[in-house]
């Protein structure tokens, strides 16, 4: 894990979340020092509610969180970056108790939790987290549009500090089967560029105010 420091704004402050530092490429580390949290929900999960927990400790909860990193897709477009607009728990299965598949139980939250706040001019597009790489035929089980290891995860840390929390994703992989890390890697390079263009939008919205909490 390594920590984050906090963007600040016009009046908003931005703890940045990824799960890996080979997702932080070059253009994102011109412009933000993410929390690095480790893959998969358990690592996200217990890294982001630690950094939270220091941070309300100081006085310095931020106002937002923002999960970003790259995700895998058959439907959306490979190399291009979406916003979220609803993450679930894809690994949650309690249907033999009777419940819903994706419903965490005697948890106050539906199976799928829309994220209300949209950065302007950005495509966005459902998540599902979960602590499995998917690949080939599994996506035909996943009803979102994409899926990562974190998101999810990120949300419900926040959420338990009454932070909001946005995101994006760069399509990495998903119209192949996967067979070898460079199947994932080798589009990281460009993903970087195009997260970090979004970022820029995110920056001049909230200057703007055309973003805000």
């Amino acid at each position: 894990m390594r920590a984050g420091t906090l963007w600040k704004g016009r009046g908003v402050s931005v703890l940045f979340v990824m799960a890996t530092a080979q997702e932080y490429g070059a253009e994102l580390q011109r412009r933000i020092a993410p929390l690095i949290t480790g893959v998969g929900p358990v690592e996200a999960a217990a890294a982001t509610s630690a950094a939270l927990g220091a941070l309300q400790a100081k006085g310095e909860l931020p106002g937002l969180v923002f999960s970003l990193g790259s995700a895998g897709s058959k439907k959306l477009e490979h190399a291009e970056v979406y916003q979220l607009a609803s993450v679930s728990y894809r690994d949650m299965d309690c249907t033999p108790l009777g419940f819903q598949r994706g419903l965490v139980p005697f948890l106050d939250e539906p199976g799928t939790v829309e994220i209300p706040r949209q950065i302007p001019g950005i495509a966005s597009a459902s998540i599902a987290t979960g602590a499995s790489i998917v690949s080939g035929a599994m996506y035909d089980a996943v009803a979102a549009d994409m899926v990562d290891m974190e998101s999810y995860a990120v949300y419900r840390a926040a959420k338990r500090f009454g932070v909001p929390m946005i995101g994006l994703r760069g399509i990495t992989d998903g119209k192949t089967e996967l067979s070898r890390y460079e199947d994932w890697a080798d589009y990281l390079e460009i993903v970087d560029h195009k997260l970090a263009a979004d970022i820029d939008r995110f920056f001049a919205a909230v200057v703007s105010g055309a973003f805000s909490l």
